[in-house]
């Protein structure tokens, strides 16, 4: 994984080549919201390009970029749709987890390979998820992203230092 400022100059540079007028703070939010991964900054890039034509004046800034990502529902931590839809279903349906891989792919209707290689790496890297001998695990910090109290069994766990920070 890159950090910001190494994705804020990987968008910057590639801005410059794709011609996009891209101010820096726009390049920032940009590389902020892409999972600490240069392919995802691009695809991001060419997305909110898009979005600042129709909607904008063609400059990205971090207005423009915000509003894209917006759009786009990529949130401020990076997550998508389906990066919710994951946790949102360990917390809500799986109790918080431990959950399997197998049962997790059939709730969510994914498959396991795209959960393991696409999904799963950010989260535990960020510290969303934890993966454990009986299974996926939700983190404190999962919980308080979405708003959730955590079950009264799990503060324990959480308090002996499992939640991801």
């Amino acid at each position: 994984f890159y950090d910001v400022a190494e994705l804020t100059a990987i968008v910057r540079r590639a801005a410059d080549i794709l011609g996009i007028e891209c101010e820096a703070e726009g390049a920032g939010e940009i590389a902020r919201r892409s999972r600490g991964t240069p392919r995802i900054a691009n695809r991001l890039l060419r997305r909110v390009r898009d979005f600042a034509e129709v909607k904008a004046d063609g400059v990205i800034t971090r207005a423009v970029a915000d509003a894209a990502m917006a759009m786009l529902k990529v949130d401020g931590e990076g997550f998508d749709p389906l990066d919710r839809r994951m946790l949102s279903t360990i917390i809500e349906s799986f109790d918080g987890g431990p959950v399997g891989v197998e049962s997790l792919a059939a709730a969510l209707s994914e498959e396991r390979g795209t959960l393991e290689d696409v999904i799963e790496p950010y989260l535990i890297q960020q510290g969303y998820l934890t993966r454990t001998a009986r299974g996926r695990m939700a983190t404190a910090k999962a919980y308080r992203h979405f708003g959730f109290q955590p079950r009264a069994d799990r503060a324990d766990l959480f308090a002996a230092g499992e939640d991801g920070e």
